[in-house]
């Protein structure tokens, strides 16, 4: 129960931290003449000019280093931009500070988007501050995707996208590749630590089932947690197709430490063209758990092999 409460805890604090209020505030200052805010403080003054050059994709939220570089276009040794998907709770500043570069400086087009933000929750920002993300139901954020992908498709041209998700991120595109017709669009996915067949969070999935007060109050700000449990509705209409789509190369990286999306050998994909991979194989020292993986070199190097199988490289332990 008490890990149950922490839960909780966490998910309110959340929804009151002071990057909210932050966020609020920011928000107030820039209120329209004619609110109460507006009308107590100077003229607005014109749009900046910068505000005319949004990225394609609109969002003012930072990107991590070497993403969303509207004019670079995949080359000969790279054909497919890679797009990140961050997972739930995060943000793709936070989520992809390691593997984002890492892709760039490899010859990649990488791309990252933020999903699943909710009104009064989370908000635009920019570096560390940035709120969190990945709270909104998976079909909506999916759809999300979607539109990101063909963004990304027609800036640079490619036919295909290659797509390395995180958690939440790992899971919600296979959403984008079944449902949305996504599987044309996408030549491989990578997940890291994926929630793929939904996740008893290590028990308190199942023991939340005793306190449905407290469950309704984790689910009312965050819909995405309700979709990724075990036995939800989400994950029964998930499981009335294959865990796969023709066409697609999946790669799924786990852990055996993940403790978020438990047990964690139901991230693993059954299907042709299939490659499930432990950190532990390659490294059995590495106690890298299941936020850390998106930072760990062993399964950043796992991803790279994944993105372009034909120059693999032996994987190091770190």
């Amino acid at each position: 129960m008490g890990v149950l409460l922490l839960a909780v805890a966490l998910l309110v604090g959340a929804a009151v931290s002071p990057t909210g209020a932050a966020a609020v505030a920011a928000s107030t200052a820039a209120s329209p003449a004619g609110s109460p805010a507006a009308s107590a403080a100077a003229p607005p003054a014109a749009p900046p000019a910068a505000s005319a050059e949004l990225p394609p994709d609109g969002d003012t939220v930072a990107s991590p280093p070497g993403a969303n570089d509207w004019t670079c276009r995949p080359s000969a040794a790279h054909p497919d931009p890679v797009v990140l998907v961050h997972g739930t709770f995060a943000n793709r500043y936070e989520n992809w500070l390691a593997l984002s570069p890492l892709l760039k400086s490899l010859g990649y087009c990488v791309f990252a988007l933020d999903y699943g933000t909710v009104p009064g929750v989370t908000s635009s920002g920019s570096g560390l501050l940035l709120p969190i993300g990945g709270l909104g139901p998976v079909p909506e954020s999916a759809a999300q995707l979607a539109r990101f992908v063909d963004l990304v498709r027609n800036a640079t041209g490619a036919a295909k996208v290659d797509i390395v998700g995180h958690s939440q991120g790992g899971m919600m595109p296979n959403y984008y590749l079944k449902f949305l017709g996504g599987g044309s669009k996408v030549g491989r996915m990578v997940g890291l630590a994926p929630s793929n067949h939904g996740t008893t969070l290590d028990g308190i999935v199942n023991l939340a089932s005793f306190f449905p007060g407290v469950t309704d109050l984790v689910y009312s700000l965050c819909q995405a947690c309700r979709d990724q449990a075990v036995g939800s509705d989400f994950n029964r209409l998930m499981a009335s197709r294959p865990d796969t789509v023709p066409g697609v190369s999946y790669t799924v990286v786990s852990t055996v430490f993940d403790l978020v999306v438990t047990p964690w050998q139901t991230q693993f994909l059954n299907g042709p063209d299939v490659d499930n991979q432990v950190v532990q194989a390659h490294c059995p020292v590495s106690l890298v758990e299941h936020v850390a993986i998106a930072f760990s070199p062993t399964a950043l190097h796992l991803v790279t092999n994944a993105l372009d199988p034909a120059h693999a490289t032996p994987v190091l332990c770190g």
